[in-house]
């Protein structure tokens, strides 16, 4: 698609059927889920119509088709992360699956009492809870890296907290903020590590990233990248882990069952070779390949396009949404480093009043602690209000995102 044809926000709004069912609908809550575009809704419906068999085991045609159906997936995904084999690429039902099969699969093999998992105060629930419990599990430590007074990470203060540094063997932080909008710099983080001697692997929350920005775990340099389907255009319960080769091979699998077994005894089991091993179950075989047609719609737009896109959204909100008297911003002051993801409040006001009210004018943002409930009280917040934005909002939908907050501040007088 040509970019001046991507960039008629238009053209790609009528490719969403939400907007014809709904079409004074403002959709901002991006952050937690994106709308999903005919293709892909087709596809789904597709895969019921022409190819619905289980996959793997089936010697007939309609099973050795959806099986390739299935696998052809794998091999888009891994193309979208500069991935170059699809072995590496692990279908989870979501990102907090993802991180649970690295912290099962892994981490409880590898890590034992007294050993240090390094987080952030930005993490999603999905990168908190399941080391929460590794830790009541193993006795390790967990270290939470503070949020820099802009609102970025200061990750150099893990040198600065008198604790055995070759106890460090994991950082797990998310590319970016669901709740700032902050992109932190993962690359350079990784080279910050390595120049300091820290013999750590790296395990990266893509799930608001994957959707915005052009990836590459090559520029990365990550060893586990975790994201999500539905967050970029695809079906629910549809997730990835991708995972270095060596990685892999040394994992447990975190589920067992049938799919992912090569021999079962009455004692004893082997399990298949990866990706199989990780894979228990039946998949959710109709979402992966609407995952599938949802990367080809992606790459259709462009990703460099994309981020250009959400990037001048980003300048606008922060333009726009700085100007209305009494709203206090959350995140990013500068247009840098950044998505256009905008938490916001009113000094005294609920954010699910806020929320109530602009939903009265079709405008949908989320309210609440956004799953992060340690960035809360980092900010000293109890929750906030959230608009985050994707490829089918425009200039406009800001425009009355901000008239509806003016008519928050009137209804409510403040």
């Amino acid at each position: 698609m040509k970019r001046d044809k991507f960039m008629k926000v238009s053209l790609v709004k009528s490719d969403f059927p939400i907007f014809d069912e709904y079409p004074n609908l403002v959709y901002l809550d991006n952050a937690a889920t994106s709308q999903k575009p005919h293709t892909v809704i087709d596809a789904v419906k597709q895969f019921y119509v022409k190819y619905n068999a289980n996959i793997h085991r089936g010697i007939y045609k309609l099973s050795e088709n959806a099986t390739q159906k299935y696998e052809n997936v794998r091999s888009k995904v891994a193309g979208f992360i500069g991935c170059d084999d699809p072995k590496e690429i692990i279908f989870t039902k979501n990102t907090n699956e993802a991180i649970n099969l690295i912290v099962y699969g892994w981490a409880r093999v590898n890590l034992k009492k007294g050993d240090i998992v390094v987080l952030s105060e930005m993490e999603h629930h999905a990168n908190i809870v399941p080391w929460i419990r590794l830790k009541q599990e193993l006795g390790i430590n967990l270290y939470f890296v503070p949020l820099t007074s802009d609102y970025g990470l200061d990750y150099k203060k893990i040198l600065a907290q008198g604790f055995d540094l070759s106890k460090i063997k994991l950082v797990s932080i998310a590319h970016v903020s669901n709740v700032l909008g902050t992109i932190n710099p993962v690359s350079e983080i990784v080279k910050f590590l390595k120049e300091n001697k820290l013999s750590v692997k790296v395990c990266i929350d893509a799930a608001q990233s994957v959707p915005h920005l052009p990836i590459d775990i090559r520029d990365l340099d990550c060893d586990f990248l975790t994201f999500s389907a539905h967050k970029m255009l695809g079906p629910s319960g549809v997730g990835v882990l991708w995972a270095r080769l060596k990685l892999l091979e040394s994992m447990e699998p975190f589920l067992a069952g049938s799919h992912m077994i090569l021999k079962v005894f009455r004692d004893n089991v082997i399990f298949a070779d990866f990706p199989d091993k990780f894979e228990a179950g039946t998949a959710n075989l109709e979402g992966v390949v609407g995952f599938g047609a949802a990367i080809d719609y992606l790459n259709k737009l462009g990703m460099q396009n994309v981020f250009e896109h959400d990037q001048t959204l980003m300048k606008y909100g922060l333009q726009e949404l700085s100007g209305i008297d009494g709203l206090k911003l959350f995140g990013l002051k500068e247009a840098k480093n950044r998505i256009a993801i905008f938490s916001f409040g009113f000094e005294g006001i609920h954010p699910h009043d806020i929320a109530q009210i602009l939903d009265e004018d079709n405008i949908a943002i989320r309210s609440g602690h956004h799953c992060a409930q340690p960035l809360m009280d980092s900010i000293k917040q109890s929750a906030t209000a959230r608009a985050s934005c994707y490829i089918y909002n425009s200039k406009e939908d800001l425009d009355k995102l901000v008239m509806g907050l003016k008519k928050v501040k009137q209804t409510l007088g403040i």
